[in-house]
Parts: structure tokens; C-alpha cells; sequence
């Protein structure tokens, strides 16, 4: 392996340690969540700032794997029996409609061509994978409120990749329609054997290798991972439609069996994420990310706050709209504002459209930026909003993972 090679990744794994102990030492005064100073120390550990670190192909190929795990580990919080029905139905028509009023945006700016689409699409998505740590932290998962954010970031993060699945392939339509039928099929079997009672010596396996060196049931995950990407790509589909389906098998896998291992082992597969892979994406995003494009271009700079409230508005708006019968108004505040927190599939959405010559790099360059922003400055209000509703002790500051 190049020596360059070597030091970009020290210097990247150490900003990953950084970001926390940041984090830590200014929850005092603001609660940042970590992912935002990880993209920040990617910017300036960069080409275009310091130069400490470079993005190779080594670099580039775990990063990508980082960005399949958050949405696998998205994809295996969504836990199907909590969002069926009236939160599913809600955040799907929620998302519906941001997808109306994103592409309305976009042709309004662009006209009707694949820019407006782009950005249409770009201005629906939401950071299920981002937000969820915080909103865990806070002790929201086990509520309703946690199942409607479950529900909400679900459709945010999965309509968008069905879309782009659709709209950006070199593939015929049909094709591609064709090909995702065949990916639901085995998804739905792979689901179904999931789901059922484990065979015994299975459930020996990962019984007995929970504290051994052979750790069955974390390799299995990763199997069921990896095979699911390797299907979404090889069917021409996007990668992070597998990785979100390989959440919702394993999540099924470890409920078949004793909660108390299911614990254990999420535990692990949470360590391998958070602890590696997802940072090292973030960090590796903001080293990617056109900083000069953005301040070399006045007309960019004005987008990025208008992106932010764009974010808000075709995303936000409908959310709040649809619960209206359903949530009081501060938790309802809450939902929005953690639907339009949007950055993952910003920077994949606008890296599509950039490396296609369809999309202008400032512009890109201000939607992420607006991103960043959001994952920022949307969670920390909304959290704030639904903590003051809370009689006793808080819970715990987000961002701190």
C-alpha cells in the first residue's frame, strides 16, 4: 500500500476521534452533533485547505462502504410493526408531496430537465441515518413520536432511492423497473426467512460465539450486507437501496431469536459502524467537498441559505400538515424540523448530477453546504422543543455519538 495512502487514512481516523472530544468539550455552551464537525475536519484536513490528507481509490472505496452502513443501520432501526398503518401512510404521502413541490422548484429554476430533477429530488431526502443517533440519545426511539420519525425518515430515504433507481440509470426503464421487481422478490423471501424461528444449530452458533473470536452472528450480518449490495449492483441499482434492505433482514433476523443476544450483537454491528466506517464517510464527504466552488461563486453562496429554507419548506411543511390531527404542536415542530434535516443523500443526489455534467459544481457545492447546515441547526431545535415538554431530568445531549 503507498505511503500517501497510509497517512491519508491515519490522518482521517484521527479526525474520527477528534470530532467526539469536540463534541464533548463544547456541549456546554451548543450541542453539535459529531457528524457536523466531522465533515468540518474533513474540509480542512483536505486538498483544499490544509492538504493532510488525500481521497484515493482505498480512500473512495471505505467511505462508500461507511455510506452503505448508515443506511443499513438506518434501515435496521425501522422496526416494521411500530410504522405500519397511519405513520406509514402519513410519511409516505408526506414525501409525495415534497416530491411535487421539490420538482416544481426545480423546473421553475431549470425548467424541465434532468438539473431540475436533480435538485427536486436532492430537496427531498432526509437524514434518517444522521438524525437517528440524536434522536435516540434523547430518548425518543420507544415513543410515538419516535415511531413517526422512523416512519418519516424511512420514506424520506427510501422514495428518493427507488427515484433515483428510476430516473438516473443507463439502463432501459423497463429494464430497470424489471430489475427492481427481481431485487423486491428476493428481498421479500430474504425478509420472510428472517423473520421465521431459527434453525437450532444456528441459533447454537450464535449463541455460543457472541464471546469468541469466530463471532458468528456479526459475520452473518455482514454477509446479508454485502450480499445485498452486491445483488442492488449488480442489478444496476442503487447500492443503498441493498444496504437499507439488509437493515430491515437483520433487524427481523435478531428479533426471531433471544433479545438479549439480539442486543449483544447490535451492539457490535454498531461498533463496526459508528465506531469506524460511518465517520470515516463524513469525514471523507467533507474532504470531497468543493469549498472553492462555493466561495468562488457569489451566486452559490446566496443559494446555500436558500437551500436551507427550501430544506424546511418542501420538506417540513407537508410533515407538518399531515400531523396536525396527530401530535401536539411542539412534537409536530419536532417532526418537521427532523424530516427536513437532509445531508447523505444530498451529497450522493448532486454527485450523480455533477460527475453527469448535469448539475453545476457551485451549486452542488451550496445544496451540501445547506445540508451541513440542516443536520445542524434543525435536530438541535427540534430537540430543544420537545425536551422543554418534559417534566424532570432531560434526556441525554444529542449528537454525542
Amino acid at each position: 500500500m503507498p505511503q500517501t495512502t497510509l497517512v491519508s487514512f491515519a490522518v482521517i481516523v484521527a479526525a474520527t476521534a477528534i470530532a467526539p472530544l469536540i463534541t464533548d468539550h463544547v456541549k456546554r455552551w451548543i450541542a453539535i452533533p459529531s457528524v457536523v464537525l466531522e465533515i468540518l475536519l474533513g474540509i480542512l484536513i483536505g486538498p483544499q485547505v490544509l492538504g493532510w490528507a488525500g481521497v484515493d481509490d482505498v480512500m473512495g472505496f471505505v467511505a462508500d462502504f461507511g455510506l452503505a452502513m448508515l443506511m443499513f443501520l438506518a434501515g435496521y432501526e425501522l422496526k416494521i410493526d411500530e410504522v405500519r398503518g397511519k405513520p406509514i401512510r402519513l410519511a409516505s404521502a408526506g414525501w409525495l408531496i415534497s416530491l411535487v413541490l421539490g420538482l416544481g422548484f426545480g423546473a421553475l429554476v431549470h425548467g424541465w430537465a434532468f438539473a431540475s430533477l436533480i435538485i427536486g429530488l436532492a430537496l427531498t431526502t432526509t437524514a434518517l441515518g444522521t438524525t437517528l443517533p440524536m434522536v435516540r440519545d434523547a430518548g425518543l426511539l420507544p415513543t410515538p413520536l419516535g415511531a413517526r420519525v422512523l416512519a418519516v425518515g424511512a420514506a424520506g430515504e427510501f422514495g428518493p432511492i427507488i427515484a433515483v433507481a428510476l430516473l438516473f440509470n443507463d439502463q432501459d426503464p423497463a429494464r430497470t423497473v424489471l430489475f427492481l421487481l427481481a431485487f423486491g422478490v428476493v428481498a421479500a423471501r430474504l425478509l420472510r426467512v428472517a423473520a421465521n424461528r431459527r434453525p437450532g444449530r444456528i441459533s447454537r452458533l450464535v449463541r455460543t460465539t457472541l464471546g469468541t473470536s469466530a463471532q458468528f452472528a456479526v459475520r452473518l450480518c455482514m454477509v446479508v450486507v454485502v450480499f445485498m449490495l452486491w445483488l442492488a449492483g449488480t442489478l444496476g441499482l442503487d447500492l443503498l437501496l441493498g444496504a437499507f434492505v439488509a437493515g430491515l433482514v437483520v433487524r427481523l433476523f435478531l428479533d426471531a431469536g433471544d433479545p438479549e443476544e439480539g442486543a449483544v450483537v447490535e451492539s457490535k454491528i454498531e461498533a463496526i459502524g459508528f465506531g469506524l466506517l460511518i465517520p470515516f464517510f463524513f469525514v471523507v464527504s467533507g474532504m470531497r467537498y468543493d469549498l472553492d466552488a462555493l466561495l468562488a461563486t457569489p451566486s452559490a453562496i446566496v443559494l446555500l441559505p436558500v437551500f436551507l429554507v427550501l430544506f424546511l419548506v418542501i420538506r417540513g411543511l407537508p410533515v407538518l400538515a399531515l400531523h396536525h390531527r396527530d401530535l401536539p404542536v411542539r412534537p409536530r415542530w419536532t417532526l418537521a424540523l427532523l424530516a427536513s434535516a437532509a445531508l447523505p443523500l444530498v451529497v450522493v443526489i448532486t454527485t450523480i448530477g455533477t460527475e453527469a455534467g448535469l448539475l453545476p459544481t457551485s451549486t452542488a457545492s451550496a445544496m451540501v453546504g445547506a445540508g451541513m447546515l440542516s443536520v445542524l441547526i434543525f435536530p438541535l431545535i427540534a430537540l430543544r422543543l420537545v425536551r422543554d415538554e418534559q417534566p424532570g431530568p432531560h434526556p441525554a445531549e444529542p449528537g454525542l455519538r
